[in-house]
This record gives structure tokens, sequence and C-alpha cells, in this order.
């Protein structure tokens, strides 16, 4: 994809912390660009519980055209609406739009960020676009509520084939998450379909474990892991849990890819608490931008990033939720700063 295309991204800051982590990590996206004459050109689009009041929607129409035109997005933290009929979350709205059925959620240890082992290099590939957040929930009378877990042996297929090319590339060795001996027709053909993709990959090490037991065992020995697959619930819980393992959700960064689009987002939420203090970390947004380098194929430019926020935490430049009393807009100054050079 690299080379001297003019790629066009749009920007959505979102609500609470976002639009300070998405300036922070913007800066930094600056500083990339200038040093290696990367033609990306951003704009702005607004969506999120802030819009509702003023729009109707979490997801305005002249939104909608912005991400038509644009070959991906930076989406900040939004703030879902709860409660039956409600809307679907921004998030939600824009992976079915694009069909982005790959959520991707690094976890890798950080020096000079405490871990729960020093050696972490992992990547949850979370299926998302199926299991029980396909949205099919209904009430049944007044007393019961019905949601509906979908998997198909497409969407399987399409997760497990993304899961073995991103393996092939890293250390070769696949772990497919599920509750087959509960859910025994669903995940029995989530699990089978995989499988019978790996038959395509050699020397590739495919293994698989239960969702509980996987909760554990990331605790125990989360080195021994490389790419982890499942399905949508699960990959959601267990991509929080792994980011805890790394230094927390503040480091946590995403993308959600599909054939020709991808959404590039920190996985934390928007922290309504913390608006307008400068206090919270844009790392997870920071490392996000990293990863849209790596899909759009500027692998070096990815590397930097990564190696400026490494620097940044080893010059004690850190917000407070990783021991540091370094502002939001400092740290990604920082970074960018360390990019210049």
């Amino acid at each position: 994809m690299a080379g001297k295309k003019a790629w066009k991204v749009a920007v959505l800051p979102g609500d609470g912390t976002g639009p300070e982590v998405v300036q922070a990590a913007v800066k930094v996206l600056d500083a990339i660009k200038r040093k290696y004459k990367i033609n990306i050109a951003l704009t702005f689009g607004d969506a999120g519980l802030h819009c509702i009041k003023k729009y109707g929607t979490n997801m305005p129409e002249k939104t909608v055209s912005l991400l038509k035109r644009s070959d991906c997005v930076i989406k900040g933290p939004m703030t879902t609406p709860e409660g039956a009929g409600s809307e679907v979350s921004a998030a939600v709205k824009i992976r079915k739009m694009f069909d982005l059925y790959a959520n991707v959620r690094p976890a890798k240890s950080i020096p000079g960020i405490e871990s729960i082992k020093p050696n972490i290099d992992l990547i949850i590939v979370r299926e998302n676009t199926e299991g029980m957040y396909s949205g099919l929930e209904f009430m049944v009378g007044e007393n019961m509520a019905v949601g509906l877990r979908i998997i198909t042996r497409k969407g399987s297929a399409r997760i497990g084939k993304f899961a073995l090319e991103l393996a092939k590339r890293r250390k070769r060795h696949m772990t497919i998450v599920h509750k087959g001996n509960i859910l025994k027709i669903s995940d029995a053909l989530f699990k089978d379909t995989i499988m019978e993709q790996a038959k395509k990959y050699k020397g590739i090490a495919v293994d698989d474990a239960h969702v509980d037991a996987m909760s554990q065992w990331l605790i125990k020995n989360p080195e021994v892991y490389d790419v982890i697959v499942t399905e949508n619930l699960f990959g959601d819980i267990l991509s929080d849990e792994s980011a805890m393992l790394v230094g927390g959700v503040g480091v946590g960064p995403s993308a959600n890819i599909g054939e020709s689009f991808a959404m590039f987002e920190p996985i934390h939420g928007s922290a309504p608490k913390y608006t307008g203090m400068d206090r919270a970390n844009p790392i997870a947004t920071i490392m996000s931008i990293k990863m849209m380098l790596d899909w759009m194929g500027y692998p070096k430019a990815a590397a930097e990033v990564e190696e400026a926020v490494i620097g940044s935490i080893k010059d004690g430049v850190k917000t407070v939720d990783l021991g540091g009393s370094g502002k939001c807009s400092e740290v990604g100054n920082h970074i960018a700063k360390l990019i210049s050079i």
C-alpha cells in the first residue's frame, strides 16, 4: 500500500478525553509525516454521544460521507449510549458499514512500564462482526430478553485466515480460543472451520483453549502466546485483560481491518470525568497511529513511533497512570520531539 499514495484519513476525536488523546497522537503523526515525507491528508469529523443532542444521532450523515471518501479513520474514544432502544455505538456502526471483520489488539511489554512479565508479545485477533455483538436482541413478553449469538462458516474462515497470515509473519504460533465444551454447536463451527484453514499453513503451530482457561493462562504464562484468535465477546474481554498485563488500557492500541478500509482507535473508553484535565494517557492512541502506518506499508515510520514512545517512558515523560506526572499534551509533544530529532 505504500509508495507515493496520497492517503485520505478521517479523524473523529470523540467524547470525553477523546479530543485530548487524538490531538496528542496527531502531533506525533505530523512529525512522522514530515520526517518520512508521507502524504497523509487529515480531515476532521464529528461523531459520538455529544452529537446526539445536535444531530439526533451519534453518526451524522456528513460524517458518514467523510468516511466513505477516506481510506481509513483515526477514531478517538466515544461514550456509548446504554439501555433498550439506545443507538448502536459509533464504532459498531463503522465496523458494519465497512465490514471491518478483524479487530487486532496487540499486547507487548514496553520497557519502563511495569508488566506482569518482561517479554510479552502477543496479539489478540477478534472476529468483529458476529457473536453476541450481532445486535440481534429482543423481548419475549415482559419478562424474557433473548440475544442471538451468530457464528458463520464464512466469518470463522476469514478471521482464521487473517490470524494465520499474521502468525506466519510473527512467531508462527496460533491459539484458537472458544468454549466448545458448552457451546457445542456454534463454537464447534468456529474452531473446526479455523482448523480446516490451518491445514493450508505448514510450519505454524496451532492449538486451542477454552476461554476460561485462557483467562488464567494469560496471567500465568502470557509470554508463550503469539496470535490468539477468538470470537467477538471473548476477544473483547481477553484483549482488555491482556492490556492490563503490560501496563493497562492506557497503552492498548487497536486496529479494525476490512478488505479496503480500516479504523484505528485506543481500546479504552472516553473517561468523561477527566474531560479537559489534560491527564489522559495518549499512548494507546499514538500506538494506534503506529498500527495505521504498518497497515499503510510504512514499517520504518511505524517502528520509529514505537521507539519514540519507549524513549518518552525512559525520559520519565509519562502520565499519572504509569507513575509519572506528565500531562497528556506533554507526552504527545515529547514523543513528537523525539521523532523530529
